[in-house]
């Protein structure tokens, strides 16, 4: 009997046809249940797929269909006992409309499903299981479809064949399906990027080929933004934009996805933490994230000594050189040096602060924020103005620049120094000198504890200098001594103070247009009346002198209101760094354009400027305008983009903050089919350039 009942059941696999239902066709979408064996067998697994077929130009959606669209679902009615378990889903691919991302399917998809047989099936019988599939097709428009899917299956005693027209479709889609592999995954989040490092065996070797991360949940990541890749000798990083997950600044116990690596697909499930072994470090491409709190400390104090060799920081030298030439007891020079690291050490920590409590609050906001406000800008230049003023001789306030603020308090001197070092960080912050872009790239994205132990170590660094000659008696004992002399100097170094006060002429007229130019320009003439009537009522020490005193008071007054005036002007419509002159035609950086001429495969050039930066400026006169570079682009056919942040732009200030940074300068460098781009150094020379496009002609 039992033989009959095989013999029955294996006439019943083979002959019974295919275990497929009759094909359903709706408008642009075909569907299909199928399961992968002729039969089934009691107390065994077997995969029914539904098998959704779209018109061409027509698509469906993944698990997570991105940020917009829907994805399939099936609701299966089976047996007593039967049950159902979940979609295996296939590898998605990337469907980019406009400003968004989806994830989903272009032609064939194979959904398949793990389907439980009770023990207690009776072999002979033949079973009806039916699925209901909710879709939407979509193209230029999109199209909600319903399928009433059904299939007969015969249960049968042994192993059943496969089935002869889907058994292996299925069987490919599941061996390609995305699958745990070893893989270790980790990530790390702050308030502008999430990275997500993994490594593993599978991963060792592998190319720089196309990687993306498909997350399954629609909130983790911003889905439209770009996914930088940093490779390693047994994994990757990856460096993501997060999603709303994060916006209570916590972010969610794990982050599970799909990984796409050259071809393969692997599920990964990362926890916070350390990144694995190998995985190239939880970072940025250019390295920022991955330094970790001690080297990202060093690296900010060894930023902090260059700045001072910073173009942007010569004009305060003049007033340092000034302080440290007026002579005095080694007690008053040490009390001076400490003031003016304190003043430095406050002014650095309020910037930081206000910089971390801007990115935590969402705002678009880098280093040099300061100089992006028009207002900030003027009054800077009035305070360098009337320093070059007293430097000159107009008026004096204590016996030298350094003495800024001794009519305040009974400490003069030592509110002077301190005030000096306030206005050096003001002016110098601006720029980026050498290792400070990784560190405060890593600061940024760590607790604030944390990052404003990276500012200090900045701060220390960029006051250490002036303090060690300070507080060294043998080191202030080989200065020159006091004499006549020093109101020479004094008088030759008030010319840097009005070259800074110029160049920040020049990035108002930038931000405001010629109207903020003239503005400023008539309170600077106001400041100048201003500093010689006080001037001549000091000489005077007359009667007349309070009143001109007061006469003065009301023209400081005069001025304040015109400087404030400048802060209400618009900016103008036009960039400017991206006019500057220079032998490079350039366009205007927009992610869009920077995404369409990647996706083109054209080299791209990338340069993130400002007219407040110093560096920024020197870098396009000596190395851009050469007619070496205008070469070399020509022959490696790159387009150069420039982004211009002299004022506020929050697109650009993602795209630092995608790279690691936090400020200008930065380029970038996009070579044919590379996955990520080349960071270049922050002094650039043509030869650098040069270099970078693919060197000097052959010959």
């Amino acid at each position: 009997m039992k033989l009959l009942v095989a013999l029955m059941s294996l006439l019943l696999a083979l002959g019974g046809g295919a275990a497929v239902a009759a094909p359903v066709s709706t408008p642009h979408m075909t569907s299909e249940l199928a399961a992968q064996t002729a039969g089934v067998a009691p107390g065994s697994t077997t995969y029914v797929a539904v098998i959704l077929t779209a018109q061409k130009g027509w698509h469906t959606y993944w698990r997570n269909p991105g940020d917009a669209g829907e994805a399939t679902k099936i609701t299966w009615t089976l047996p007593g006992g039967w049950r159902a378990g979940d979609i295996v889903w296939p590898t998605p691919s990337r469907l980019p409309v406009g400003p968004i991302m989806n994830y989903g399917y272009e032609g064939r998809a194979v959904l398949a499903t793990p389907v439980e047989i009770p023990a207690r099936a009776s072999p002979g019988q033949t079973v009806q299981i039916a699925a209901s599939v909710d879709y939407l097709v979509c193209a230029e428009v999109c199209v909600p479809g319903t399928a009433k899917l059904s299939l007969a299956l015969p249960i049968v005693a042994g192993a059943p064949p496969m089935d002869p027209a889907f058994g292996k479709t299925i069987a490919d889609a599941l061996a390609a399906a995305p699958k745990p592999a070893g893989l270790t995954a980790a990530f790390q989040h702050g308030p502008v990027r999430l990275t997500l490092a993994v490594a593993g065996p599978p991963l060792a070797g592998k190319p720089d080929a196309d990687t993306y991360f498909y997350p399954y949940s629609d909130s983790l990541i911003d889905q439209a933004k770009p996914q930088a890749v940093e490779r390693g000798p047994n994994g990757l990083t990856l460096t993501l934009t997060p999603g709303s997950a994060f916006a209570a600044g916590a972010g969610p116990g794990q982050a599970g996805g799909v990984l796409a690596v050259d071809g393969a697909a692997y599920e990964i499930v990362a926890t916070p933490g350390p990144a694995p072994a190998g995985s190239a470090g939880l970072g940025a491409p250019s390295g920022g994230g991955g330094l970790g709190l001690p080297l990202a400390i060093a690296f900010a104090f060894l930023g902090g000594l260059i700045l001072n060799l910073m173009p942007c920081v010569f004009p305060i030298l003049a007033m340092k050189a000034a302080a440290l030439a007026r002579g005095g007891d080694a007690a008053a020079k040490r009390g001076e040096g400490l003031a003016f690291l304190a003043g430095v050490v406050v002014t650095f920590s309020l910037l930081a602060g206000a910089l971390i409590a801007a990115k935590a609050a969402g705002e678009a906001a880098g280093w040099g924020f300061q100089l992006q406000s028009p207002l900030n800008v003027a009054l800077l230049c009035l305070v360098m103005l009337g320093a070059a003023f007293n430097l000159s001789g107009l008026f004096e306030i204590g016996t030298s620049v350094q003495g800024v603020g001794a009519g305040l308090a009974a400490g003069g001197k030592l509110l002077g120094s301190a005030l000096t070092g306030a206005l050096a960080v003001v002016v110098a912050a601006p720029c980026t000198a050498p290792f400070m872009g990784p560190a405060l790239g890593f600061a940024l994205t760590q607790a604030p504890a944390a990052a404003f132990a990276v500012f200090l170590a900045l701060a220390v660094g960029f006051a250490a200098p002036y303090t060690a000659i300070a507080l060294s008696p043998g080191l202030t004992r080989r200065l020159p001594r006091p004499g006549p002399w020093m109101d020479g100097l004094k008088k030759a170094l008030a010319f840097p103070m009005y070259g800074a006060a110029a160049w920040l002429l020049w990035v108002l007229s930038q931000q405001t247009g010629p109207l903020g130019l003239a503005r400023l320009l008539a309170a600077a003439v106001a400041l100048g009346v201003c500093a010689w009537l006080f001037g001549v009522g000091q000489r005077a020490r007359a009667l007349g002198g309070g009143l001109i005193a007061t006469l003065g008071a009301v023209v400081s007054l005069v001025v304040v209101i015109a400087a404030v005036a400048v802060g209400s002007f618009e900016p103008p419509s036009q960039a400017s760094a991206a006019n500057s002159p220079g032998a490079l035609a350039s366009q205007p950086w927009s992610p869009e354009k920077l995404a369409a001429l990647r996706a083109a495969g054209t080299p791209v050039l990338v340069n993130f400027t400002a007219a407040w930066c110093v560096t920024c400026q020197v870098n396009e006169r000596i190395a851009f305008s050469s007619g070496e570079v205008a070469q070399a682009m020509k022959r490696a056919g790159a387009v150069y983009l420039v982004g211009d942040w002299t004022n506020r732009d929050p697109a650009i200030a993602k795209a630092l903050a995608d790279q690691g940074r936090i400020g200008v300068p930065l380029y970038l460098y996009y070579g044919k089919g590379a996955a990520a781009p080349q960071v270049l150094p922050q002094l650039l020379t043509p030869a650098i350039l040069t270099a970078a496009l693919g060197g000097p002609p052959a010959g």
